[in-house]
């Protein structure tokens, strides 16, 4: 069985624009990856058909070294919060996430009904007429 995972981004925090720090992100077709620290590591993951919104985040001085920050909201219960900060190419990254989380959605046949209210949608209004 092979175990290696086929990554279609890879990027690291950076600090001024470089990237020196032991932060790394990655994506493969169906989850997102964070492999945080030198000594003591730290692994966190999310399944793509699990990411509920994307943002995007660039300060004055993001911008001044070309990087941003992808926020991801999700579903996933240890980290519904998950932040790629100070990326490069932050628009370009944050859409192809949109295209994977996209692509596994339908893949899985994953169906978000977003609620406007309470009321079921099927049901008909009272008619106070009667």
């Amino acid at each position: 069985m092979d175990t290696r995972i086929e990554f279609l981004w890879k990027d690291r925090k950076r600090i001024l624009g470089m990237p020196l720090t032991f932060t790394r992100y990655s994506l493969s077709e169906d989850r997102l990856f964070l492999k945080k620290g030198l000594l003591n590591l730290h692994f966190e993951e999310i399944l793509l058909y699990r990411v509920r919104d994307i943002g995007l985040k660039m300060t004055l001085w993001q911008r001044l070294f070309s990087v941003g920050t992808v926020v991801v909201f999700s579903s996933d219960q240890t980290t519904p919060r998950f932040e790629l900060q100070n990326i490069r190419n932050p628009v370009e990254v944050k859409e192809l996430l949109h295209h994977q989380v996209e692509e596994m959605k339908i893949s899985r046949k994953i169906r978000i009904n977003e609620l406007m209210n309470e009321e079921d949608p099927d049901d008909e209004p009272a008619d106070d007429w009667e």
